[in-house]
């Protein structure tokens, strides 16, 4: 497989593994997996050769990733998928890292490495978040699922533009967090709290990938950049 001019949400979806690189050299392959990979690595300074090298090892290897492949699956299976393995599960996340947060605010918020403000960020997060599901809830997804997939791309182009803003408060998110590095001498909560976080990141970094890359894909292909 060629990598330099194919784009991240391509080889994503067609290489399990290839996302583990990608976050490692801080290449958003969900929210902008429409760049090709020489693109998006210029943009960020990093190599695009060495990355492709990467790709290629894995590639040979032959390793399969932890995500199960869902690029063949059947529609309705894949949009219960989602609704079970990200929607469901960030409706129980956002609420107790949003607890956490307040706590360990309240607790060390004189301190110069408190994350002042995360507590409002993340109740701003869980309410967009949580109008994005219900649009695909009860307007995408029941169009996909009917067969209407045809019908379905004004709104796949709606879901694509707020999961760019998702992005965006991820990285108000990492500057809050210091990249969601706890100081050295953090309490059990705020550890625990930044344990959260990651888990958090990671599922709503792969829940965009899936549909953006995978089912998007078919009803609304993204242009290539």
């Amino acid at each position: 497989m060629e990598f330099m001019d194919q784009s991240l949400g391509q080889t994503a979806r067609r290489l399990p593994g290839a996302t583990r690189i990608f976050d490692a050299h801080q290449l958003d392959f969900c929210c902008n997996g429409n760049r090709t990979l020489r693109t998006a690595a210029l943009q960020a300074g990093a190599d695009a050769n060495a990355i492709a090298e990467e790709l290629r090892a894995l590639e040979a290897r032959g390793l399969s990733d932890d995500t199960p492949d869902w690029s063949a699956a059947p529609n309705a299976d894949l949009v219960d998928y989602i609704l079970q393995r990200y929607h469901a599960v960030h409706r129980e996340q956002l609420p107790e890292l949003i607890r956490l947060a307040r706590r360990v605010e309240q607790v060390h918020g004189e301190r110069e490495t408190c994350p002042n403000g995360l507590a409002d960020h993340l109740t701003e997060m869980a309410q967009e978040l949580e109008s994005h599901m219900r649009k695909e809830e009860l307007v995408l997804f029941p169009l996909i699922v009917r067969g209407d997939g045809g019908m379905a791309a004004m709104p796949i182009n709606v879901m694509r533009s707020e999961h760019e803003e998702h992005g965006e408060a991820l990285q108000r998110l990492y500057e809050l967090t210091d990249n969601i590095t706890p100081p050295r001498d953090a309490c059990t909560t705020w550890r625990a709290l930044y344990t959260g976080l990651r888990a958090f990141r990671d599922d709503l970094m792969a829940h965009i990938h899936t549909e953006n890359n995978i089912l998007f894909e078919r009803f609304a292909p993204a242009e290539i950049h």
